[in-house]
């Protein structure tokens, strides 16, 4: 489930009239690479719950036969198939609206009738995380062994900026979690592991979200009801290893950008050089 209604205000005035998913990192939208990220590790069916003026996603995962038909006319076959490997089979995609800025929780909510009765994962599309395998791939072998609900955490520096987890024991990588704390003044915050983005839920969340009172910024937050949840159900984290960009802001946008254009196979290190030059010239 892919939450991809947010009006993108931080990166305003580049989301006036695009959606901030669709803004490219590199070579490709924002949102390619999430999706990408679920299907290495085996996401048959992916939920996107939109809003208004979303309709580009809906698109851009959909067939574009004039831009196809053009291609072909000019003879570049290699740009067509490359567009064809992006398409899923029919039905493998599902868009619901979120009609209302009511927070993530609402959003997960919205998914239900679709996801049904069975664990689900939540991707939060404005997190990018660079790994190998995918962060996904980890969580679902992890989840593997422990089952219950899972998330994915990354050291910081900066705990007072993010949600944290409170942990109980720890074995390797994956940690038995017995709390979480949203954004703690740094010398109080139990870890340094920040909630990166990836969640593997138990569909349960669902009848807490139907009932979640709002929380913080006056919107129904994901983290109260998994706190609700944590109180009769297994919570995990897993420290993955990669590194997540954060494209929700201007510089973060730019970080994600510069290492995926850095890790590119083909431009990689032409675009090395690039920056290279760039920062010479700026003296």
């Amino acid at each position: 489930m892919l939450p991809v209604a947010g009006f993108g205000t931080r990166v305003l005035p580049a989301t006036k009239s695009i959606p901030k998913e669709m803004l490219p990192v590199f070579d490709r939208p924002a949102i390619q690479y999430v999706v990408d990220e679920a299907l290495a590790a085996g996401i048959e069916h992916i939920v996107f719950v939109t809003g208004r003026n979303k309709s580009a996603i809906e698109d851009y995962f959909d067939r574009a036969y004039e831009l196809e038909d053009s291609l072909r006319l000019k003879g570049k076959t290699s740009l067509v198939a490359e567009l064809e490997a992006g398409l899923r089979p029919a039905g493998s995609m599902s868009f619901v609206r979120q009609q209302g800025a009511l927070g993530l929780g609402h959003a997960v909510w919205c998914a239900r009738d679709v996801i049904g009765d069975e664990p689900f994962a939540v991707m939060l599309p404005d997190m990018l995380m660079m790994a190998q395998p995918s962060c996904l791939t980890q969580m679902v072998e992890a989840y593997n062994e422990v089952g219950g609900n899972l998330i994915a955490v990354e050291p910081t520096d900066t705990p007072e900026l993010y949600g944290v987890i409170t942990p109980e024991s720890r074995d390797g990588r994956l940690i038995k979690m017995k709390g979480m704390v949203e954004k703690p003044k740094r010398d109080e915050a139990p870890s340094n592991l920040f909630i990166s983005g990836r969640y593997i839920l138990q569909p349960e969340i669902f009848d807490l979200l139907a009932s979640q009172q709002a929380g913080a910024g006056g919107e129904i937050q994901l983290t109260d009801s998994m706190a609700r949840l944590m109180q009769t159900q297994a919570f995990h984290a897993l420290e993955y290893v990669g590194r997540t960009y954060d494209c929700g802001d201007k510089i973060g946008y730019l970080r994600a950008t510069v290492a995926f254009a850095l890790t590119n196979d083909e431009f990689g290190e032409k675009a090395a050089a690039t920056l290279r030059a760039a920062l010479a010239d700026k003296g």
